[in-house]
């Protein structure tokens, strides 16, 4: 399926995409591992803002190789219930779950590191220029909503599996200010 003559071996790919089942978070991470180790980093085309390419998709999961060779902000976004596992074979990328109240949880990946993600969460990424990361879906994503603040309001947009997610500029603003700045809480003088 893959395009990419980075990409030593797609029969090897179709055989990771083969569980009878969906995976869990840490599963797709794993996976992600195994596949990171058929792209020949070198063979990479590296011109471009980058790109994304499917490797697989088989009922149970699905999987990208994502290369980016100038700087990606993915906006906050969830995967329609998929879960995933992300594996950083080069460059940095950073991973931000969306907390509401707290901290914010802001996780920085470098090459040979991976994480997961829940499929019932919303999160960003940034990935620095130059980043090749391989992201492990199950079930592969049908559709995937993407956040942003509309008039003081959190707003869902679906868009399809295939396409970038673009960035959160309002919501990311509205988190990176302190929480000293942040509108009071209305509902709590009831």
């Amino acid at each position: 399926m893959a395009q990419n003559e980075a990409v030593n071996d797609d029969t090897s790919f179709e055989t990771l995409g083969v569980p009878d089942r969906d995976l869990s978070p840490e599963e797709c991470a794993a996976v992600a591992r195994s596949a990171a180790e058929l792209v020949d980093l070198a063979a990479l085309e590296r011109h471009g803002e980058g790109h994304f390419e499917l490797l697989w998709r088989t009922e149970h999961s699905e999987a990208w190789l994502n290369t980016w060779w100038e700087p990606r902000d993915t906006g906050f976004h969830d995967h329609g219930g998929s879960c995933v596992g992300v594996y950083v074979l080069d460059g940095r990328a950073r991973n931000e779950a969306l907390v509401v109240s707290g901290n914010r949880r802001v996780t920085d990946y470098g090459a040979g590191e991976s994480f997961s993600f829940p499929g019932t969460g919303i999160h960003r990424m940034e990935h620095d220029r130059g980043a090749v990361t391989i992201h492990v879906y199950s079930p592969p994503i049908h559709t995937i909503g993407h956040y942003d603040v509309v008039e003081g309001e959190l707003h869902r947009r679906p868009g399809p599996p295939d396409e970038g997610s673009p960035p959160s500029p309002a919501l990311a603003a509205l988190l990176a200010r302190p929480a000293s700045a942040q509108p009071a809480d209305e509902s709590s003088s009831a």
